[in-house]
């Protein structure tokens, strides 16, 4: 009876900690970008370049 008590303590302690570990996956490539002052993002490269004005 003790080391089913012990056993399951553990497995209720280890729960959070385990689904801590697998962290945020479900985000796949996404990620924000921010440009100079002065550049823009361009979508075909992904890079910043220089603003021009028309």
């Amino acid at each position: 009876m003790k080391l089913r008590l012990i056993l399951a303590t553990c497995a209720l302690v280890a729960a959070p900690t385990l689904g801590l570990a697998m962290g945020c996956s479900d985000h796949g490539d996404q990620a924000s970008m921010s440009c100079a002052q002065g550049m823009v993002l361009d979508a075909a490269t992904g890079t910043c370049v220089t603003q021009t004005t028309s």
